[in-house]
Protein backbone atom coordinates (compact mmCIF):
# COMPACT_ATOMS: atom_id res chain seq x y z
CA UNK A 1 0.00 0.00 0.00
CA UNK A 2 3.19 2.18 -0.47
CA UNK A 3 3.21 5.41 1.87
CA UNK A 4 -0.36 5.97 1.20
CA UNK A 5 -1.67 7.35 4.71
CA UNK A 6 -4.74 5.18 6.61
CA UNK A 7 -7.29 6.86 7.53
CA UNK A 8 -8.61 4.96 10.77
CA UNK A 9 -11.45 5.08 12.93
CA UNK A 10 -10.42 5.62 16.86
CA UNK A 11 -12.09 4.65 20.12
CA UNK A 12 -10.83 5.75 23.52
CA UNK A 13 -11.01 3.59 26.83
CA UNK A 14 -9.09 4.02 30.04
CA UNK A 15 -7.89 0.67 29.59
CA UNK A 16 -6.79 -1.66 26.48
CA UNK A 17 -5.49 -4.94 27.23
CA UNK A 18 -3.79 -7.39 24.59
CA UNK A 19 -5.24 -11.23 24.58
CA UNK A 20 -7.80 -12.83 25.81
CA UNK A 21 -6.05 -15.23 28.14
CA UNK A 22 -6.03 -16.08 31.52
CA UNK A 23 -4.00 -12.87 32.57
CA UNK A 24 -5.66 -10.31 30.27
CA UNK A 25 -9.09 -11.65 31.18
CA UNK A 26 -8.04 -11.30 35.29
CA UNK A 27 -7.01 -8.14 34.59
CA UNK A 28 -10.19 -7.08 33.32
CA UNK A 29 -12.27 -8.55 36.05
CA UNK A 30 -10.30 -7.31 38.66
CA UNK A 31 -10.54 -3.57 37.15
CA UNK A 32 -14.41 -4.11 37.41
CA UNK A 33 -14.54 -5.24 40.83
CA UNK A 34 -12.29 -2.60 41.96
CA UNK A 35 -14.29 -0.25 40.16
CA UNK A 36 -17.29 -1.19 41.89
CA UNK A 37 -16.07 -1.27 45.10
CA UNK A 38 -15.03 2.54 44.73
CA UNK A 39 -18.22 3.41 42.81
CA UNK A 40 -15.95 4.20 39.54
CA UNK A 41 -16.69 4.11 36.07
CA UNK A 42 -13.69 1.80 33.71
CA UNK A 43 -14.06 1.61 30.28
CA UNK A 44 -12.15 -1.86 29.14
CA UNK A 45 -11.48 -3.22 25.68
CA UNK A 46 -10.11 -6.72 25.47
CA UNK A 47 -8.86 -7.77 21.96
CA UNK A 48 -8.36 -11.14 21.05
CA UNK A 49 -6.60 -12.59 17.73
CA UNK A 50 -8.58 -15.93 17.78
CA UNK A 51 -11.40 -16.00 16.30
CA UNK A 52 -13.14 -16.45 19.85
CA UNK A 53 -12.07 -16.49 23.35
CA UNK A 54 -10.18 -19.70 24.03
CA UNK A 55 -9.45 -20.63 20.09
CA UNK A 56 -5.83 -20.23 20.63
CA UNK A 57 -5.60 -21.13 24.34
CA UNK A 58 -3.50 -24.22 24.57
CA UNK A 59 -1.90 -25.58 28.02
CA UNK A 60 -1.67 -29.66 29.67
CA UNK A 61 -3.63 -27.95 31.81
CA UNK A 62 -3.21 -28.73 35.33
CA UNK A 63 -4.74 -25.97 37.15
CA UNK A 64 -3.57 -24.38 40.17
CA UNK A 65 -6.54 -22.64 41.81
CA UNK A 66 -4.51 -20.05 44.02
CA UNK A 67 -5.01 -16.81 41.61
CA UNK A 68 -8.74 -18.00 41.06
CA UNK A 69 -9.39 -18.14 44.45
CA UNK A 70 -8.10 -14.99 45.29
CA UNK A 71 -10.21 -13.42 41.98
CA UNK A 72 -13.31 -15.13 42.26
CA UNK A 73 -14.16 -17.35 45.89
CA UNK A 74 -16.50 -18.39 44.92
CA UNK A 75 -16.23 -20.20 41.41
CA UNK A 76 -15.88 -23.27 42.67
CA UNK A 77 -19.99 -22.68 43.53
CA UNK A 78 -20.81 -21.95 39.80
CA UNK A 79 -22.39 -24.41 37.71
CA UNK A 80 -20.61 -23.00 34.86
CA UNK A 81 -17.06 -23.61 36.08
CA UNK A 82 -15.00 -25.71 33.77
CA UNK A 83 -13.62 -28.13 36.10
CA UNK A 84 -14.67 -31.61 37.05
CA UNK A 85 -11.57 -33.33 37.87
CA UNK A 86 -9.59 -32.97 40.92
CA UNK A 87 -5.99 -34.52 41.07
CA UNK A 88 -6.41 -37.77 42.47
CA UNK A 89 -3.05 -39.26 41.38
CA UNK A 90 0.70 -38.04 40.74
CA UNK A 91 3.07 -39.57 39.39
CA UNK A 92 6.42 -38.56 37.94
CA UNK A 93 8.88 -41.07 35.81
CA UNK A 94 11.99 -41.54 33.98
CA UNK A 95 11.12 -42.98 30.92
CA UNK A 96 13.93 -45.98 29.27
CA UNK A 97 13.00 -47.21 25.91
CA UNK A 98 11.32 -50.61 27.49
CA UNK A 99 10.13 -49.37 31.04
CA UNK A 100 10.46 -46.48 33.52
CA UNK A 101 11.37 -45.59 37.15
CA UNK A 102 8.55 -44.09 39.11
CA UNK A 103 10.16 -41.17 41.56
CA UNK A 104 8.55 -41.54 45.03
CA UNK A 105 6.84 -38.65 46.33
CA UNK A 106 8.81 -38.32 49.09
CA UNK A 107 11.42 -36.65 46.89
CA UNK A 108 9.68 -34.04 45.85
CA UNK A 109 9.49 -30.42 47.73
CA UNK A 110 5.81 -30.19 49.03
CA UNK A 111 4.80 -27.49 46.21
CA UNK A 112 6.08 -30.19 43.47
CA UNK A 113 2.94 -31.97 43.97
CA UNK A 114 -0.37 -31.47 42.35
CA UNK A 115 -3.03 -32.39 45.17
CA UNK A 116 -5.29 -29.77 45.31
CA UNK A 117 -5.36 -28.75 41.36
CA UNK A 118 -7.88 -29.48 38.66
CA UNK A 119 -7.18 -31.49 35.37
CA UNK A 120 -9.05 -29.81 32.32
CA UNK A 121 -9.53 -27.20 29.61
CA UNK A 122 -7.39 -23.85 30.08
CA UNK A 123 -9.25 -22.51 26.87
CA UNK A 124 -12.62 -23.63 28.70
CA UNK A 125 -11.27 -21.40 32.03
CA UNK A 126 -11.03 -18.69 29.61
CA UNK A 127 -14.40 -18.80 28.16
CA UNK A 128 -15.53 -19.10 31.44
CA UNK A 129 -13.41 -15.74 32.72
CA UNK A 130 -14.95 -14.33 29.80
CA UNK A 131 -17.99 -14.47 30.55
CA UNK A 132 -17.80 -12.97 34.09
CA UNK A 133 -15.91 -10.11 32.23
CA UNK A 134 -18.35 -9.53 30.14
CA UNK A 135 -21.33 -9.68 32.66
CA UNK A 136 -19.05 -7.26 34.73
CA UNK A 137 -19.67 -4.54 31.21
CA UNK A 138 -16.14 -5.88 30.20
CA UNK A 139 -15.69 -5.16 25.88
CA UNK A 140 -14.03 -8.35 24.16
CA UNK A 141 -13.48 -8.41 20.77
CA UNK A 142 -12.17 -11.50 19.43
CA UNK A 143 -11.23 -11.40 16.03
CA UNK A 144 -9.07 -8.64 16.22
CA UNK A 145 -5.24 -8.70 16.51
CA UNK A 146 -3.22 -5.93 18.02
CA UNK A 147 -1.14 -5.53 15.30
CA UNK A 148 0.95 -2.32 16.01
CA UNK A 149 1.56 0.09 19.12
CA UNK A 150 0.50 3.63 18.94
CA UNK A 151 3.64 5.50 20.84
CA UNK A 152 3.20 9.16 20.80
CA UNK A 153 6.06 11.34 22.69
CA UNK A 154 7.54 7.64 23.89
CA UNK A 155 4.49 6.85 25.23
CA UNK A 156 2.25 3.89 24.24
CA UNK A 157 -1.37 5.46 24.06
CA UNK A 158 -2.76 2.20 22.63
CA UNK A 159 -2.94 -0.15 19.88
CA UNK A 160 -3.92 -0.51 16.20
CA UNK A 161 -5.99 -3.61 15.12
CA UNK A 162 -4.87 -5.58 11.86
CA UNK A 163 -6.43 -4.56 8.54
CA UNK A 164 -8.90 -6.89 7.01
CA UNK A 165 -9.55 -7.50 3.61
CA UNK A 166 -5.40 -6.88 2.39
CA UNK A 167 -4.47 -9.07 -0.62
CA UNK A 168 -1.57 -10.95 -1.02
CA UNK A 169 0.35 -8.62 -2.33
CA UNK A 170 0.03 -6.21 0.05
CA UNK A 171 -3.12 -3.85 -1.63
CA UNK A 172 -6.11 -3.53 -0.19
CA UNK A 173 -9.11 -6.01 -1.75
CA UNK A 174 -12.64 -5.26 -2.57
CA UNK A 175 -13.48 -6.02 1.06
CA UNK A 176 -10.79 -3.84 2.72
CA UNK A 177 -11.18 -2.46 6.05
CA UNK A 178 -8.69 -0.87 7.94
CA UNK A 179 -7.70 -1.83 11.21
CA UNK A 180 -9.16 0.67 14.00
CA UNK A 181 -7.06 2.85 16.44
CA UNK A 182 -8.25 1.67 20.84
CA UNK A 183 -6.55 3.96 22.39
CA UNK A 184 -5.81 4.06 26.53
CA UNK A 185 -4.79 5.53 29.43
CA UNK A 186 -2.82 2.25 29.88
CA UNK A 187 -2.35 -0.63 27.77
CA UNK A 188 -1.80 -4.27 29.09
CA UNK A 189 0.24 -6.58 27.08
CA UNK A 190 -0.60 -10.28 27.62
CA UNK A 191 -0.50 -12.17 24.09
CA UNK A 192 1.45 -15.07 25.48
CA UNK A 193 4.80 -16.67 25.19
CA UNK A 194 6.60 -14.58 22.42
CA UNK A 195 4.02 -12.42 21.62
CA UNK A 196 4.75 -9.65 18.49
CA UNK A 197 3.93 -6.32 20.50
CA UNK A 198 6.18 -7.76 23.52
CA UNK A 199 8.89 -8.24 21.67
CA UNK A 200 8.95 -5.16 20.11
CA UNK A 201 8.49 -2.97 23.11
CA UNK A 202 11.05 -5.17 25.14
CA UNK A 203 13.43 -3.99 22.61
CA UNK A 204 11.98 -0.35 22.27
CA UNK A 205 12.52 0.63 26.17
CA UNK A 206 15.20 -2.27 26.48
CA UNK A 207 13.08 -3.76 29.35
CA UNK A 208 15.13 -6.95 29.44
CA UNK A 209 18.16 -4.53 30.33
CA UNK A 210 20.52 -7.00 33.02
CA UNK A 211 17.99 -10.08 32.62
CA UNK A 212 18.84 -13.26 31.49
CA UNK A 213 17.52 -14.29 27.93
CA UNK A 214 14.26 -15.55 27.84
CA UNK A 215 14.43 -19.14 27.23
CA UNK A 216 11.53 -21.62 25.16
CA UNK A 217 10.44 -24.77 24.73
CA UNK A 218 7.85 -26.29 22.29
CA UNK A 219 5.12 -27.74 23.37
CA UNK A 220 2.31 -29.79 21.95
CA UNK A 221 -0.49 -31.76 22.74
CA UNK A 222 -2.88 -34.30 21.68
CA UNK A 223 -6.77 -34.61 23.24
CA UNK A 224 -8.00 -38.33 22.94
CA UNK A 225 -10.89 -40.26 24.17
CA UNK A 226 -10.05 -43.66 25.96
CA UNK A 227 -11.73 -46.95 26.35
CA UNK A 228 -13.46 -46.81 29.78
CA UNK A 229 -11.30 -49.46 30.87
CA UNK A 230 -8.16 -47.15 30.37
CA UNK A 231 -9.08 -43.89 31.85
CA UNK A 232 -7.97 -43.17 35.22
CA UNK A 233 -10.04 -39.36 36.05
CA UNK A 234 -8.12 -37.47 38.27
CA UNK A 235 -4.23 -39.23 37.14
CA UNK A 236 -1.50 -36.62 36.63
CA UNK A 237 1.67 -38.17 35.20
CA UNK A 238 4.74 -36.57 34.40
CA UNK A 239 7.95 -38.33 32.34
CA UNK A 240 11.55 -37.40 31.37
CA UNK A 241 14.12 -38.96 29.71
CA UNK A 242 12.98 -41.56 26.92
CA UNK A 243 12.71 -40.62 23.77
CA UNK A 244 15.14 -37.77 23.80
CA UNK A 245 18.65 -37.60 24.57
CA UNK A 246 20.23 -36.94 27.74
CA UNK A 247 21.44 -33.64 26.31
CA UNK A 248 17.81 -32.68 25.32
CA UNK A 249 15.76 -31.35 27.62
CA UNK A 250 12.11 -32.16 27.68
CA UNK A 251 9.82 -34.32 28.75
CA UNK A 252 5.71 -35.69 28.52
CA UNK A 253 2.67 -34.91 30.86
CA UNK A 254 -0.54 -37.02 30.80
CA UNK A 255 -3.40 -36.07 32.25
CA UNK A 256 -6.74 -38.08 32.66
CA UNK A 257 -10.35 -36.21 33.21
CA UNK A 258 -13.72 -35.69 32.05
CA UNK A 259 -15.54 -38.37 30.61
CA UNK A 260 -12.66 -40.53 29.15
CA UNK A 261 -10.56 -37.63 28.22
CA UNK A 262 -6.54 -38.22 28.22
CA UNK A 263 -4.13 -34.99 27.17
CA UNK A 264 -1.17 -36.14 26.31
CA UNK A 265 1.50 -33.45 25.27
CA UNK A 266 5.63 -33.93 25.02
CA UNK A 267 7.76 -30.61 25.96
CA UNK A 268 11.12 -30.19 23.78
CA UNK A 269 12.83 -27.31 25.80
CA UNK A 270 14.63 -24.88 22.74
CA UNK A 271 17.79 -24.74 22.99
CA UNK A 272 18.80 -28.09 22.03
CA UNK A 273 21.87 -28.32 20.06
CA UNK A 274 21.43 -31.32 16.97
CA UNK A 275 19.53 -28.91 13.92
CA UNK A 276 18.41 -32.82 12.84
CA UNK A 277 15.89 -32.86 15.95
CA UNK A 278 12.64 -33.24 15.33
CA UNK A 279 10.42 -31.86 18.28
CA UNK A 280 6.89 -33.45 16.45
CA UNK A 281 8.67 -36.41 15.41
CA UNK A 282 9.59 -36.94 19.52
CA UNK A 283 6.39 -36.76 20.33
CA UNK A 284 5.20 -39.27 18.20
CA UNK A 285 7.65 -41.67 19.07
CA UNK A 286 6.57 -41.37 22.53
CA UNK A 287 3.52 -42.35 22.17
CA UNK A 288 5.07 -46.08 21.26
CA UNK A 289 6.79 -46.21 24.99
CA UNK A 290 4.98 -49.96 26.64
CA UNK A 291 4.25 -48.11 29.10
CA UNK A 292 2.23 -45.38 27.44
CA UNK A 293 0.76 -47.21 24.45
CA UNK A 294 -1.57 -50.04 25.97
CA UNK A 295 -3.44 -46.50 27.36
CA UNK A 296 -4.71 -45.49 23.82
CA UNK A 297 -5.27 -49.24 22.36
CA UNK A 298 -9.18 -48.78 20.54
CA UNK A 299 -8.92 -45.00 21.48
CA UNK A 300 -9.79 -41.97 19.05
CA UNK A 301 -7.66 -38.88 18.69
CA UNK A 302 -9.82 -35.62 19.06
CA UNK A 303 -7.83 -32.91 19.27
CA UNK A 304 -3.71 -31.46 18.80
CA UNK A 305 -1.97 -28.34 19.11
CA UNK A 306 1.38 -26.77 19.82
CA UNK A 307 2.46 -23.35 21.69
CA UNK A 308 5.42 -22.08 22.69
CA UNK A 309 6.00 -21.98 26.42
CA UNK A 310 8.35 -19.49 28.68
CA UNK A 311 11.08 -21.50 30.55
CA UNK A 312 13.68 -18.48 31.74
CA UNK A 313 11.20 -18.16 34.96
CA UNK A 314 12.99 -15.69 37.44
CA UNK A 315 16.15 -14.83 36.06
CA UNK A 316 14.38 -13.64 32.60
CA UNK A 317 11.22 -11.96 33.78
CA UNK A 318 12.10 -8.62 32.52
CA UNK A 319 11.03 -5.44 33.81
CA UNK A 320 7.28 -5.30 33.79
CA UNK A 321 6.55 -1.72 33.04
CA UNK A 322 6.97 0.84 29.82
CA UNK A 323 5.39 4.24 30.12
CA UNK A 324 1.92 3.55 29.38
CA UNK A 325 1.69 0.17 30.04
CA UNK A 326 2.42 -3.22 31.32
CA UNK A 327 3.18 -6.34 30.70
CA UNK A 328 1.46 -9.44 32.04
CA UNK A 329 1.27 -13.04 31.66
CA UNK A 330 3.48 -15.00 29.32
CA UNK A 331 4.18 -11.85 27.66
CA UNK A 332 6.72 -11.70 31.17
CA UNK A 333 7.20 -15.09 31.31
CA UNK A 334 5.73 -16.47 34.43
CA UNK A 335 6.19 -20.50 33.88
CA UNK A 336 7.49 -22.33 36.55
CA UNK A 337 9.48 -25.25 35.09
CA UNK A 338 9.66 -28.30 36.86
CA UNK A 339 6.52 -27.80 37.88
CA UNK A 340 4.45 -27.28 34.37
CA UNK A 341 2.20 -24.47 35.19
CA UNK A 342 2.30 -20.66 34.70
CA UNK A 343 -1.64 -20.02 34.21
CA UNK A 344 -2.23 -19.33 38.25
CA UNK A 345 1.03 -16.58 37.97
CA UNK A 346 -0.17 -15.13 34.68
CA UNK A 347 -3.36 -14.55 36.64
CA UNK A 348 -1.71 -12.73 39.62
CA UNK A 349 0.05 -10.81 37.15
CA UNK A 350 -2.92 -9.28 35.29
CA UNK A 351 -4.60 -8.80 39.27
CA UNK A 352 -1.68 -7.24 40.01
CA UNK A 353 -1.59 -4.96 37.24
CA UNK A 354 -5.08 -4.34 37.31
CA UNK A 355 -4.81 -2.85 41.13
CA UNK A 356 -1.59 -0.31 40.25
CA UNK A 357 -4.45 1.00 36.76
CA UNK A 358 -7.00 1.85 39.48
CA UNK A 359 -4.62 3.26 41.91
CA UNK A 360 -3.41 5.72 39.32
CA UNK A 361 -6.81 6.38 37.52
CA UNK A 362 -8.02 7.57 40.81
CA UNK A 363 -4.53 9.93 40.99
CA UNK A 364 -5.96 11.01 37.80
CA UNK A 365 -2.63 9.55 36.01
CA UNK A 366 -2.40 8.68 33.34
CA UNK A 367 0.62 7.37 30.25
CA UNK A 368 3.03 6.87 33.15
CA UNK A 369 4.59 3.89 34.50
CA UNK A 370 2.43 1.42 36.86
CA UNK A 371 5.48 0.98 39.37
CA UNK A 372 3.62 -0.19 41.58
CA UNK A 373 2.63 -3.06 39.48
CA UNK A 374 6.38 -4.02 39.57
CA UNK A 375 6.67 -2.91 43.51
CA UNK A 376 3.58 -5.24 43.91
CA UNK A 377 5.79 -8.21 41.87
CA UNK A 378 8.81 -8.21 43.87
CA UNK A 379 6.40 -9.10 47.41
CA UNK A 380 4.49 -11.77 45.48
CA UNK A 381 4.04 -15.29 45.86
CA UNK A 382 4.63 -14.99 42.04
CA UNK A 383 8.35 -14.21 42.35
CA UNK A 384 8.79 -16.52 45.60
CA UNK A 385 7.28 -19.49 43.56
CA UNK A 386 9.62 -18.88 40.54
CA UNK A 387 12.74 -17.98 42.95
CA UNK A 388 12.62 -21.17 44.47
CA UNK A 389 12.82 -23.24 40.91
CA UNK A 390 15.67 -20.27 39.33
CA UNK A 391 18.12 -22.82 39.00
CA UNK A 392 16.81 -26.17 37.63
CA UNK A 393 16.32 -24.91 33.86
CA UNK A 394 20.28 -23.76 33.80
CA UNK A 395 21.05 -27.05 35.34
CA UNK A 396 19.20 -29.33 33.43
CA UNK A 397 20.70 -27.24 30.51
CA UNK A 398 24.55 -27.30 32.16
CA UNK A 399 24.63 -30.80 32.81
CA UNK A 400 22.24 -32.95 31.24
CA UNK A 401 18.84 -35.06 32.43
CA UNK A 402 20.26 -36.91 34.51
CA UNK A 403 22.64 -35.32 36.74
CA UNK A 404 21.35 -31.79 36.18
CA UNK A 405 17.96 -32.77 37.29
CA UNK A 406 19.17 -34.61 40.10
CA UNK A 407 20.96 -31.47 40.98
CA UNK A 408 17.72 -29.16 40.45
CA UNK A 409 16.01 -31.38 42.73
CA UNK A 410 18.40 -30.98 45.40
CA UNK A 411 18.40 -27.63 44.99
CA UNK A 412 14.74 -27.35 45.12
CA UNK A 413 15.11 -28.64 48.38
CA UNK A 414 17.78 -26.53 49.81
CA UNK A 415 15.30 -23.55 48.95
CA UNK A 416 12.26 -25.00 50.06
CA UNK A 417 13.23 -25.60 53.63
CA UNK A 418 16.18 -23.00 53.66
CA UNK A 419 15.35 -20.44 51.73
CA UNK A 420 19.16 -20.98 50.33
CA UNK A 421 21.08 -22.21 46.94
CA UNK A 422 24.63 -23.53 47.27
CA UNK A 423 24.24 -22.42 43.47
CA UNK A 424 23.23 -18.54 44.31
CA UNK A 425 21.59 -17.72 41.45
CA UNK A 426 22.80 -19.56 37.59
CA UNK A 427 22.39 -18.04 34.25
CA UNK A 428 21.10 -19.45 31.72
CA UNK A 429 23.51 -18.36 29.31
CA UNK A 430 23.04 -18.22 25.61
CA UNK A 431 19.38 -16.82 24.00
CA UNK A 432 17.82 -20.14 22.38
CA UNK A 433 18.47 -19.14 18.97
CA UNK A 434 22.11 -19.39 19.53
CA UNK A 435 22.47 -22.96 20.88
CA UNK A 436 21.68 -24.77 17.63
CA UNK A 437 25.37 -26.03 16.05
CA UNK A 438 26.22 -26.49 12.38
CA UNK A 439 24.66 -30.06 10.71
CA UNK A 440 28.51 -30.75 10.03
CA UNK A 441 28.77 -31.92 13.56
CA UNK A 442 25.62 -34.24 14.24
CA UNK A 443 24.22 -36.98 12.23
CA UNK A 444 20.64 -37.14 10.86
CA UNK A 445 18.20 -38.62 13.34
CA UNK A 446 15.72 -41.39 12.22
CA UNK A 447 11.71 -41.30 13.34
CA UNK A 448 9.58 -43.73 12.09
CA UNK A 449 6.88 -43.62 9.86
CA UNK A 450 3.46 -43.38 11.01
CA UNK A 451 1.05 -45.52 11.44
CA UNK A 452 -1.88 -43.34 11.28
CA UNK A 453 -3.06 -44.95 14.71
CA UNK A 454 -1.46 -44.41 17.20
CA UNK A 455 0.99 -41.81 15.55
CA UNK A 456 0.26 -39.22 13.07
CA UNK A 457 2.01 -36.65 10.69
CA UNK A 458 1.69 -33.13 10.90
CA UNK A 459 -0.63 -32.83 8.21
CA UNK A 460 -3.60 -34.49 9.49
CA UNK A 461 -2.57 -33.09 12.60
CA UNK A 462 -2.93 -29.61 11.75
CA UNK A 463 -6.30 -30.48 10.14
CA UNK A 464 -7.76 -31.53 13.85
CA UNK A 465 -6.72 -28.25 14.90
CA UNK A 466 -9.04 -26.28 12.81
CA UNK A 467 -6.25 -23.93 11.63
CA UNK A 468 -7.69 -21.64 8.84
CA UNK A 469 -6.18 -18.75 7.23
CA UNK A 470 -7.66 -16.70 4.22
CA UNK A 471 -5.02 -17.51 1.42
CA UNK A 472 -5.49 -14.23 -0.19
CA UNK A 473 -3.59 -11.96 2.61
CA UNK A 474 0.06 -11.54 3.31
CA UNK A 475 2.39 -14.08 4.43
CA UNK A 476 2.43 -13.04 7.87
CA UNK A 477 5.73 -15.25 8.46
CA UNK A 478 8.37 -12.17 7.62
CA UNK A 479 11.92 -14.00 6.43
CA UNK A 480 14.10 -10.53 6.77
CA UNK A 481 16.59 -11.63 4.32
CA UNK A 482 16.17 -15.37 1.48
CA UNK A 483 19.50 -14.83 0.70
CA UNK A 484 21.03 -15.57 4.18
CA UNK A 485 18.49 -18.02 5.07
CA UNK A 486 19.30 -20.33 2.42
CA UNK A 487 23.43 -19.82 3.17
CA UNK A 488 22.75 -20.37 6.45
CA UNK A 489 19.37 -22.02 7.82
CA UNK A 490 19.99 -24.18 5.30
CA UNK A 491 23.60 -24.01 4.24
CA UNK A 492 25.13 -24.50 7.41
CA UNK A 493 22.78 -25.92 9.43
CA UNK A 494 20.45 -28.55 6.60
CA UNK A 495 17.14 -26.34 7.35
CA UNK A 496 15.91 -26.81 10.72
CA UNK A 497 12.81 -24.92 10.17
CA UNK A 498 11.34 -27.65 8.57
CA UNK A 499 11.44 -30.09 11.54
CA UNK A 500 11.10 -27.53 14.60
CA UNK A 501 7.95 -25.90 13.18
CA UNK A 502 5.22 -28.86 14.38
CA UNK A 503 2.57 -27.82 11.60
CA UNK A 504 5.13 -28.10 8.64
CA UNK A 505 4.43 -24.73 7.29
CA UNK A 506 8.55 -24.75 6.16
CA UNK A 507 10.08 -26.36 3.57
CA UNK A 508 13.14 -26.34 1.49
CA UNK A 509 11.66 -27.57 -2.28
CA UNK A 510 14.24 -28.85 -4.59
CA UNK A 511 13.54 -27.71 -8.20
CA UNK A 512 13.47 -30.88 -10.45
CA UNK A 513 15.49 -29.47 -13.15
CA UNK A 514 18.24 -27.81 -11.63
CA UNK A 515 18.01 -29.63 -7.64
CA UNK A 516 18.49 -26.05 -6.64
CA UNK A 517 16.16 -25.78 -3.40
CA UNK A 518 13.74 -22.96 -2.67
CA UNK A 519 12.18 -21.97 0.77
CA UNK A 520 8.85 -22.29 0.92
CA UNK A 521 6.38 -20.91 3.47
CA UNK A 522 2.86 -22.61 3.42
CA UNK A 523 1.69 -19.96 5.69
CA UNK A 524 -2.01 -21.19 6.20
CA UNK A 525 -0.76 -24.31 8.27
CA UNK A 526 0.53 -21.62 11.14
CA UNK A 527 -0.86 -22.39 14.41
CA UNK A 528 0.94 -19.27 15.83
CA UNK A 529 3.24 -21.46 18.13
CA UNK A 530 6.05 -18.82 17.24
CA UNK A 531 8.51 -21.68 17.19
CA UNK A 532 10.34 -20.15 14.27
CA UNK A 533 10.89 -16.76 15.69
CA UNK A 534 12.69 -18.17 18.96
CA UNK A 535 14.78 -20.89 17.48
CA UNK A 536 15.69 -19.55 13.95
CA UNK A 537 19.57 -19.61 14.01
CA UNK A 538 19.86 -16.29 12.58
CA UNK A 539 16.57 -14.39 13.62
CA UNK A 540 15.99 -14.10 10.64
CA UNK A 541 12.17 -15.37 10.26
CA UNK A 542 9.79 -12.25 12.57
CA UNK A 543 6.17 -13.95 13.14
CA UNK A 544 3.31 -11.19 12.59
CA UNK A 545 -0.42 -10.84 13.37
CA UNK A 546 -2.29 -12.58 10.19
CA UNK A 547 -5.55 -11.04 9.32
CA UNK A 548 -8.09 -11.38 12.31
CA UNK A 549 -9.47 -14.88 13.52
CA UNK A 550 -7.16 -16.92 11.29
CA UNK A 551 -5.25 -19.95 13.28
CA UNK A 552 -5.80 -22.56 15.15
CA UNK A 553 -9.85 -23.33 16.71
CA UNK A 554 -9.12 -25.23 19.50
CA UNK A 555 -12.27 -26.89 20.75
CA UNK A 556 -11.52 -28.08 24.58
CA UNK A 557 -7.60 -27.78 24.94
Amino acid sequence: MGEAVIERESMDFDVVIVGAGPAGLSAAIRLKQLADQNGEEISIAVLEKGSEVGAHILSGVVFDPKALDELMPDWRMDDSQPFDTEVQDDKFVFLGEAGELTFPSFSMPEFMHNHGCYIGSLGNLTRYLAAHAEGLGVEIYPGFPAAELIEEDGVIKGVITGDMGVKRDGTPGDMFQPGMELRAKYTLIGEGARGSLAKKLIARYDLSKGKDPQKFGIGMKELWRVKPEHHKPGLVKHSMGWPLSGDTGGGSFMYHFGEDLVAIGFVVHLNYKNPYTFPFGEFQKLKTHPSIKPIFEGAERLSYGARAITEGGYQSVPKLTFPGGALIGCSAGFVNLPRIKGSHNAMKSGMMAAEAIVAALAEGREGDELSAYGAAYESSWVKEELHKVRNVKPLWSSFGTVLGVALGGLDMWTNHLLNFSIFGTLSHGKADYQTLEPASKHKPIDYPKPDNVLTFDRLSSVFISNTNHEEDQPVHLKVADLALQKDSELGVFEGPSARYCPAAVYEWVADEATGEKSFVINAQNCVHCKTCDIKDPNQNINWTTPEGGGGPNYPNM
